[in-house]
């Protein structure tokens, strides 16, 4: 299987994104390809990486991101899969407003169960697509950051990009 390698210079460093057929399957702030394919569920993973210039709406919805409007990154078809709860808890996080973080026992809730707060920050840490499915939109209860596997500097600056 092929995917298709694109890195972006942002305002938070490199950015690099993984496609298959115009679908993201893993995307984050590195310029190495590796960091990313890890992350992949094994039955998406690649075999090979074409390195291309452009991406049509995925590498637009980066560029529309970082010139202040984060609404087309949710609407870039990305593939993610594991099980039940954490691919439902992916889907919740694209509704999660920009400029309105929630805390993770929040998100639990919106993922329907109150209860999985681990769980839900579980789905933050193995998801594969960042900005697509902005993990960085959860935070802990007290308002301080918690964790993002790209650094709590690049999540601190896409958060605060948000809040305008």
């Amino acid at each position: 299987m092929k995917a298709q390698l694109l890195q972006m210079t942002t305002p938070d460093g490199p950015f690099t994104i993984l496609a298959q057929d115009g679908v993201v399957i893993s995307s984050g702030w590195t310029d190495n390809p590796g960091e990313l394919t890890g992350q992949i569920h094994p039955s998406l993973r690649p075999g090979t990486l074409e390195p291309v210039s452009g991406l049509g709406e995925i590498s637009s919805a980066v560029e529309a991101f970082y010139a202040g409007d984060p609404m087309p990154a949710m609407g870039v078809p990305v593939r993610q899969l594991s099980g039940p709860f954490r691919v439902h808890a992916w889907d919740v996080l694209r509704l999660v407003r920009p400029g309105q973080p929630v805390t993770y026992t929040q998100y639990a809730e919106l993922a329907g169960n109150p209860r999985a707060v681990r769980a839900a920050a579980s789905a933050c840490a193995f998801n594969a697509a960042a900005l697509f499915v902005p993990c960085h939109r959860v935070i802990r209860t007290d308002g301080s950051l918690g964790g993002f596997r790209w650094g709590l500097p690049i999540k601190q600056s896409l958060l605060a990009r948000e809040a305008g």
